[in-house]
């Protein structure tokens, strides 16, 4: 060890730093003071479902059974996504989707052949680090908080966290990210092989087969040299198909990308010379949900999720330090 440079000695400090305070803070700490939270019936229809998200500017929501009087898992855009796929390829159903009910979403996906999403849930008690590893077992991007009624035990859904959220919470209050700056480069974090890109006259359609075929939530949009111009999201798929139209699915993604509510906070990249103690900087000050690697001509080297980041700070070097 007497060799090691220091920027990877810091690097250690820092993924330490990380997951002891992971362990010592619970999920109850990561919520706002204040906050609503919307939970569908799965009796809802698909329609109906849409409008209210819309309407309340979010992209998923816990589901309830209230016949079983049980937590249902969590409606995401994903199964929006699947709908689309389903009605695509059985186009006489079309007429029906607006009696289409949330309780059937399971029904599309054995027709798609598409696995069912698990039905993962933490307790709010619980150490943020088990939620966390949770998280990246079941490959969710948010997890719900779902607590016991001490009287009636029956399960209590209070809140949905965000990988998003937990990223942010940890950049405002572990000062030690700032030791995270080993390159993305040198650590290989993202995708950079056969990354999946689309244009502007791509249509928009054929962008959702490859979300759905790759299991990705955006797709690069980029010029005939590489240069990235923006990303196609799949909550970008919400705003195309509300109100029940399912028209503007054969747009192009130029046209497609002109409906985005004028809130849209733009794409960020960064480089492969960057570490994680920058990329934490641009979590705390902005909503990010992925970065695009660029050079220094805006040309598209790859993908940083916060999948990876997350999976990145909980893992790395996790077998050398047991």
């Amino acid at each position: 060890m007497a060799s090691e440079r220091a920027i990877d000695r810091e690097e250690r400090q820092g993924l330490r730093a990380i997951r002891d305070f992971l362990k010592a803070r619970n999920s109850y700490d990561v919520l706002p003071l204040s906050f609503r939270l919307i939970i569908f019936d799965t009796s809802l229809s698909v329609k109906e479902s849409l409008n209210i998200l819309i309407q309340n500017g979010i992209v998923s929501a816990p589901l309830w059974d209230s016949k079983a009087s049980k937590f249902a898992g969590l409606l995401t855009t994903s199964d929006y996504i699947n709908v689309i796929q389903y009605y695509f390829q059985n186009p006489a159903a079309l007429d029906q989707i607006d009696q289409f009910r949330l309780d059937s979403l399971r029904d599309v996906e054995k027709a798609l052949g598409v696995a069912p999403p698990e039905t993962v849930s933490i307790d709010p008690e619980r150490p943020l680090y088990d939620a966390c590893r949770r998280m990246l077992e079941s490959r969710a991007r948010r997890i719900p908080l779902v607590t016991s009624d001490s009287q009636t035990e029956r399960p209590h859904v209070l809140s949905v966290i965000t990988q998003y959220r937990i990223l942010k919470f940890v950049a405002v209050n572990v000062p030690d990210t700032q030791q995270l700056r080993r390159p993305l480069g040198e650590l290989l974090l993202g995708s950079y092989d056969n990354v999946a890109t689309a244009s502007m006259d791509t249509p928009v359609i054929d962008v959702i087969h490859i979300l759905v075929e790759r299991s990705i939530s955006s797709v690069p949009i980029v010029n005939s040299e590489g240069v990235v111009y923006n990303v196609f999201e799949s909550v970008d798929v919400i705003t195309l198909i509300k109100g029940g139209f399912y028209d503007d699915l054969s747009l192009t993604v130029g046209e497609a990308l002109k409906k985005r509510s004028p809130g849209f906070p733009g794409i960020y990249t960064c480089s492969l010379n960057d570490g994680l103690d920058t990329i934490f900087d641009t979590i705390r000050k902005s909503r990010v949900h992925r970065l695009v690697v660029v050079d220094e001509h805006f040309k598209l080297k790859g993908v940083l999720t916060l999948s990876d980041i997350l999976h990145y700070i909980l893992l790395e070097g996790e077998n050398e330090e047991a």
